[in-house]
């Protein structure tokens, strides 16, 4: 199976996550104007929620074409994940955001979801760091950005509901 150049960019974030130091990180922010542009078209949340979807689903084919040509399981330059993680934590913090009329800024809410989505995908505490070597690595790859973005919506909504 012959992986075309666009497909390594697409799973590189569109080249955010050949960015050093901390791929992940230079590729959660490039996931944001892309959120935002997308969000911006759309206007409504659950269309991020399909576009986090279709992301995910994206991101799970290519990852299953091109890792059996690497030699890494889950190299650090793939970072479509962290996008899917973190257009997830956005989407349903946004979401709350909305339906609650919280007090604060939309901006706090872009930074606390950012901060909180990183935090969980690097700590990766129980249960994400298992999750990363549940099933193949084509689905572990992102299945433990999605669960650090639940996570820390988790701890977003605690914090508001506080």
């Amino acid at each position: 199976m012959n992986v075309k150049p666009w497909e390594h960019y697409f799973l590189s974030g569109f080249g955010s996550g050949w960015l050093k130091p901390a791929p992940g990180t230079w590729g959660t922010l490039a996931s944001l104007p892309v959120f935002a542009l997308l969000f911006g078209a759309s206007g409504t949340l659950l269309m991020m929620l399909c576009a986090t979807l279709l992301v995910t689903l994206f991101g799970c084919w290519l990852c299953a074409r091109a890792l059996p040509q690497l030699v890494d399981e889950d190299p650090g330059w793939i970072v479509i994940d962290e996008w899917a993680g973190q257009w997830l934590t956005l989407s349903l913090c946004l979401s709350l955001y909305d339906a609650l009329a919280l007090p604060f800024s939309v901006a706090w809410v872009w930074g606390a979801s950012f901060v909180l989505f990183r935090l969980f995908d690097i700590l990766k505490p129980f249960p994400i760091g298992p999750c990363e070597h549940l099933g193949p690595p084509w689905w572990s790859i992102i299945a433990d950005d999605l669960l650090a973005g639940l996570m820390a919506f988790g701890v977003f909504a605690i914090a508001v509901w506080m």
